[in-house]
């Protein structure tokens, strides 16, 4: 008999980079993904999953008020609770940072239910950071994307034997993606295929860089664009409608400026290949990205994912237009390249190692009584 392990995702990041691990436990003798969809946002959960051949078991019926955290939480943990009593999993991943990671966590180990823990370790000073940390007390296992997320993980008195270093899944659904050869489905990108264009894909997706930030990156892209002809930015919209003013502000109108609306995985997955350099503040693209040699400049002031900036294939520009545009400057002339064209967050076999971490844990723990 095959045992449920629950998979929980509520946002986009989230099931990107928990459909490796749904896909690889699909094909495990002994297990059997639920793939569950929080309801943390809507719809988006299964644009993301679709891809990958997959849909969610289960979608929780969590109304969004007026769409604080508190709200959420107090909607999430009953509706939790009582799918952990009718599935009877035998563990439940949660995946990042987010607020359904946590709620995920509380719910299960209140009923005795092992946390596996996918993309544990990174550190921020983000707000999302304490979820994070909230679910490293709770977990029993600790998946690591990088050697160094494991030594976050020890310096915090994480007990060795839990943590298991993975690769990021991020690297596993790139690859997957890829190897369909899928054409995009955007209608804009599908009038940039044919195009001699260089492409400049700009990505600002925190909500920190809103603002003045945000101008400065912007700026740096116009001045860029004036410079180098035959250079194309495409910047997907990001939902915010502050985010978009700021955009038509900045770069409304020029001719080598394209405005998407949000991409799905897939599309974005086809832009980032084709690219010949990377705007952006995303972990996701970040981890992604060396994947294919595409160099990166992160704007932000630092990041929890070192390994890109140590290994070469990114580095921290800030949000300052004259230092943003100098480093992209140097990219696009050659003077700064990719330095080692080897991902360092993984090799595309991170949800195979997450499987085989979770079947240690399960033949080797003793069953847990139910929280009362």
């Amino acid at each position: 008999m095959r045992e449920d392990v629950l998979v929980l995702v509520g946002t986009c990041p989230e099931a990107v980079k928990a459909a490796p691990v749904a896909l690889e436990l699909a094909a495990h003798p002994r297990r059997r993904p639920v793939l569950v969809h929080s309801g943390q946002h809507a719809r988006v959960v299964e644009q993301a999953l679709a891809p990958f051949g997959l849909a969610p078991d289960a979608v929780l019926p969590v109304r969004r008020g007026a769409g604080g955290q508190a709200e959420l939480v107090s909607a999430l943990l009953p509706r939790l609770g009582a799918l952990l009593a009718e599935v009877r999993p035998a563990a439940v991943v949660v995946q990042g940072d987010t607020t359904t990671a946590l709620c995920g966590t509380l719910a299960a180990f209140w009923r005795g239910v092992p946390v596996a823990h996918l993309e544990a370790g990174p550190r921020t000073g983000s707000p999302e950071a304490g979820n994070r940390l909230l679910v490293a007390r709770l977990a029993a296992l600790h998946l690591a994307p990088t050697a160094a997320a494991a030594a976050a993980l020890r310096a915090e008195n994480v007990p060795a034997d839990t943590t298991v270093v993975t690769g990021s899944t991020a690297v596993d659904a790139a690859r997957l993606i890829a190897a369909a050869g899928r054409r995009p489905t955007s209608p804009v990108l599908r009038r940039l295929e044919g195009t001699a264009d260089r492409l400049v894909l700009v990505a600002p997706h925190h909500r920190e860089s809103w603002g003045a930030p945000l101008d400065g990156v912007l700026g740096a892209v116009r001045s860029l664009l004036e410079r180098h002809r035959g250079v194309r930015a495409v910047l997907p919209a990001h939902p915010n409608p502050g985010v978009r003013a700021q955009v038509a502000a900045a770069l409304g109108g020029h001719p080598a400026v394209t405005v998407t609306e949000p991409l799905d995985h897939p599309d974005l997955l086809w832009l980032l290949r084709r690219a010949e350099l990377v705007l952006t503040d995303s972990g996701g693209i970040q981890e992604q990205a060396p994947t294919f040699g595409v160099p990166v400049l992160l704007t932000r002031d630092s990041t929890e994912r070192r390994e890109a900036v140590d290994a070469g294939c990114a580095w921290l520009v800030g949000t300052e237009r004259a230092r943003v545009l100098d480093a992209a400057d140097r990219v696009l002339s050659g003077d700064l390249r990719v330095r080692d064209r080897a991902n360092p967050f993984g090799d595309g076999y991170a949800a195979a190692r997450v499987c085989a971490a979770l079947d240690r844990v399960l033949r080797s723990r003793p069953p847990m009584a139910t929280a009362s």
